[in-house]
C-alpha cells in the first residue's frame, strides 16, 4: 500500500477557492483518502492518510476545516446487506438491520446502492462520529460510486470486477447491465485472494478461462496478487474507465472508486 502521498496535483489549484470545489473523502478502517474536484476534473487526491486526523485534523486541518461547494463522503461498511428497491421499506430498516449483528459501538446506515437495490450496512461508531461534522446526509456506502461507474460503462457478463483496498477486497458483477452480485471479502494474501474471487465464479456459475478480471485500486500490473490470479484466470486488465479528467500520469484505475464518488449525491 502506498504511502500517505498525493497522487495527483494540477496547476491552478488553490484552496482559498475552496468554496467553488467538491471534496470527496473515501473512509476505510484505519486511514482516509481525499479528493478535490472542480466540475469534471480531479485537481488533487492523496491517498492513506491517518484516520486520527479525521477527528482532530491536525496537518489536513485547513482541508478539513474548509467550506465546501459539496463534500460527498463514501464509508466502509463491517457488515451488509442488499435490499431489493421493490422490497425495501423505510420502517423497516431497522428490522433488516437485525441480520447483521449490530454492536453497540456501531451506527447503521440505509442507502440507495443503484438502480435496482437499497443498501443496508453498520460501520464503526468511531467513523461515523469522525464524519458527522460533515453532515450524515453527504454519506454513501463506499462502493456506491464504484458500482455506478460501471454501470455507466456497460459492462457485459463475461467481465468480473475487482477493487483492491488494503486487506479488503470488493468483487462486482453484471449481466443485462444489472448488478447481480456485489460483495467485500478480509484477505490476508494473494492466496486468500484466488480463493475468493474463484469462490465467486463458482457461484455464479463463470468459467475462469472465459472470464476477464477487471482490477482497480491498490494493486498494481504484475504485483503478486496480479501475478497469482493468473495463474488462474487467463484474462486480466486494468480498469481503464474515467469519470473525472485525471491529471499527469495517473492511471484511472488507482483512483477510480474514489474519484467516482463524484457520482453520488
Amino acid at each position: 500500500m502506498d504511502d500517505h502521498n498525493n497522487n495527483s496535483s494540477e496547476t491552478g489549484f488553490n484552496l482559498y477557492q475552496a468554496y467553488s470545489y467538491s471534496l470527496l473523502l473515501q473512509v476505510g478502517f484505519g486511514s482516509f483518502s481525499y479528493a478535490f474536484v472542480n466540475h469534471d476534473r480531479l485537481l488533487v487526491s492523496a491517498q492513506n492518510c491517518d484516520i486520527d486526523e479525521l477527528a482532530h485534523p491536525k496537518h489536513l486541518s485547513e482541508i478539513l476545516t474548509a467550506t465546501y461547494k459539496k463534500v460527498i463522503i463514501g464509508l466502509p461498511a463491517t457488515g451488509l446487506t442488499l435490499v431489493p428497491k421493490k422490497l425495501f421499506r423505510a420502517d423497516r430498516a431497522a428490522d433488516v438491520a437485525r441480520l447483521l449483528d449490530v454492536r453497540e459501538s456501531e451506527k447503521v446506515f440505509a442507502q440507495a446502492f443503484d438502480d435496482e437495490n437499497y443498501i443496508v450496512y453498520k460501520t464503526p461508531g468511531s467513523i461515523s462520529s469522525a464524519v458527522e461534522k460533515f453532515g450524515f446526509q453527504n454519506t454513501v456506502y463506499t462502493a456506491a460510486g464504484w458500482v455506478k461507474a460501471i454501470h455507466k460503462n456497460r459492462p457485459t457478463a463475461d467481465h468480473l470486477y475487482l477493487e483492491f483496498g488494503k486487506n479488503q477486497l470488493q468483487i462486482a458483477y453484471f449481466s443485462g447491465n444489472i448488478l447481480r452480485f456485489y460483495n467485500i471479502f478480509e484477505f490476508k494474501n494473494e492466496e486468500d485472494v484466488v480463493y475468493f474471487t474463484t469462490l465467486v465464479t463458482e457461484e455464479l456459475h463463470l468459467k475462469p478461462n472465459q472470464t476477464a478480471l477487471v482490477l482497480s485500486g491498490d494493486i498494481l500490473p504484475d504485483d503478486r496478487n496480479m501475478k497469482r490470479l493468473a495463474e488462474f484466470f487467463p484474462k486480466i486488465e486494468m480498469n481503464s474507465i474515467r469519470v473525472l479528467s485525471l491529471p499527469g500520469q495517473v492511471p484511472p484505475y488507482k483512483v477510480l472508486s474514489l474519484a467516482a464518488l463524484s457520482l453520488c449525491e
